[in-house]
């Protein structure tokens, strides 16, 4: 079916809607007509509508860019309608943001190129995944299955992008494992923000090519800075580019700090609970609160006592690296680690580091990283139970979730009262808001670790299961359940 066609038949879809059908200065006060239920399938039809039409504009901004090459001069397209570069072209004509319209380009660069791979295969068409070419024999772009998936409308052209540019250029012998990769990100992608899912390209990346991470790092680290200056008005500001170690360090600084004000978790001891009272009651916003934290860090420096400046809680980073691990003929550690809370990559010297700062706590797991399990002894999971979930499950597991692991509270899956043991194969890791909705709201999740848990909704809703997926990078380094099998060949 042709892309116009499709096009035609969302929007006649949309004509059923008689509160859609008014002028545009009325659709507001219409649209409050809507029932619930036509809200959801209404933002679920305009969101497919629109990913159509920004698949269609990714591809005439490739077109746009390739006809303004540098070599035709001022014929070039961009060029002949007064416009500098492609980019500037589709930024004017659309209204569109300058970031959005270099990702258009990008994207309908990819998708050209593509195309000119199949194009040199005797005619061979990828299909929704991509293999039919690789089956051809054909030389394809690394990025393939990601451009088959966007033109059959199984991801958002951010999302190509955000896969793409995640993954970067590989080398010449990581091709196979780049196109796997990419393929794996593309199934996952729905599970994602748009967000989340660059990182875990870029995550991913660095698990795939370690040596290549520990030059990224160092680039990254060179560019680190901080500049004062003062506006206008005499007002002093300032603005920090970080290193990829000591953001996450700093960030947990303020995450300790401010957690109960962005819905940590509720199970503390009284003396943690009276502090958090006291922050929730505290007029300052969460920006003036940072601000006055920085300058104690500042001003306090290395002698004052952490607890002072924290409070009870002392902010830290956990690095987590599989066991074991090569060395170079200098004895780096040849592979990478991930930050627990945001699954930032860091390379084998910062791993090595961290290790040497702050000693280490090894977690045993089974072969998909389920860990350790004490039974039904204690109704609240242990610190090392809590540790090995954060590992398996890399933050809340509620679809769409972007709560990190210092977040979330352990949930039973079989319920305590019921019987249900606090093993760490049967809980679950959800942030605080998730975790009360899952109770109130009558949803379950059920299965285990071994099997994979499922979101099941209220009685009555007709949902159907949600299967949940691990947030963690380092799921990829686990024996692979089936939909990965012949993963760690290619990787």
């Amino acid at each position: 079916m042709g892309i116009l066609t499709e096009l035609r038949g969302r929007v006649e879809g949309l004509s059923s809607f008689a509160e859609l059908d008014v002028a545009r200065s009325e659709l507001p006060a219409s649209a409050l007509g809507l029932t619930d239920a036509a809200v959801i399938e209404l933002i679920d039809s305009v969101g497919s509508l629109a990913r159509d039409v920004g698949t269609l504009q990714a591809v005439l901004a490739g077109v746009a860019a390739r006809r303004s090459g540098r070599e035709r001069g001022v014929e070039g397209l961009s060029t002949a309608v007064g416009h500098r570069t492609p980019v500037e072209l589709i930024r004017a004509t659309t209204g569109v943001g300058r970031g959005e319209a270099a990702r258009a380009v990008r994207v309908g660069e990819a998708l050209l190129e593509a195309a000119e791979g199949l194009a040199g295969s005797s005619g061979a068409n990828a299909d929704a995944d991509g293999r039919a070419a690789e089956a051809s024999g054909a030389e394809v772009a690394w990025h393939a299955p990601v451009d088959a998936a966007l033109l059959a409308g199984r991801i958002t052209p951010a999302q190509s992008h955000a896969i793409i540019a995640g993954l970067g250029e590989p080398a010449e012998e990581l091709l196979t494992a780049w196109c796997e990769a990419g393929r794996r990100l593309v199934d996952e992608a729905a599970g994602w923000s748009v967000e989340q899912l660059g990182e875990q390209a870029r995550t991913l990346r660095d698990m795939l090519d370690p040596a290549g991470a520990e030059e990224r790092f160092a680039r990254r680290f060179e560019r680190r800075s901080f500049r004062m200056w003062a506006d206008g008005d005499g007002q002093q500001r300032g603005t920090i580019v970080f290193d990829d170690e000591m953001a996450p360090w700093v960030r947990g600084v303020f995450d300790a700090a401010l957690r109960p004000r962005r819905g940590g978790p509720r199970f503390m001891t009284d003396a943690e609970r009276a502090d958090a009272a006291a922050l929730i009651d505290d007029q300052r916003t969460n920006e003036q609160l940072s601000y006055d934290l920085l300058m104690d860090l500042v001003r306090a420096g290395a002698l004052t006592d952490a607890k002072q400046v924290f409070g009870a809680r002392e902010p830290g980073v956990r690095v987590v690296v599989t066991a074991g691990g090569t060395r170079d003929a200098l004895g780096r550690l040849v592979s990478s680690g991930v930050v627990e809370d945001g699954g930032t990559a860091v390379p084998g010297s910062v791993v090595d580091r961290a290790t040497c700062i702050g000693g280490r706590v090894e977690v045993t797991v089974d072969g998909c990283g389920n860990p350790l399990s004490v039974g039904r002894e204690e109704r609240l999971f242990t610190r090392a139970q809590r540790v090995a979930l954060a590992v398996r499950d890399g933050g809340c597991m509620w679809p769409g979730c972007e709560r990190p692991p210092s977040y979330c509270e352990a949930h039973h899956s079989v319920p305590w009262s019921e019987g249900g043991a606090t093993d760490s194969d049967v809980g679950v890791l959800l942030c605080r808001f998730h975790h009360l909705l899952l109770h109130n709201g009558g949803w379950s999740i059920r299965g285990s670790g071994p099997t994979g848990f499922a979101l099941h909704g209220p009685p009555g809703s007709g949902r159907e299961p949600v299967p949940l997926r691990s947030k963690s990078p380092l799921r990829w380094r686990w024996d692979p359940p089936p939909d990965r099998v012949g993963w760690r060949s290619v990787a």
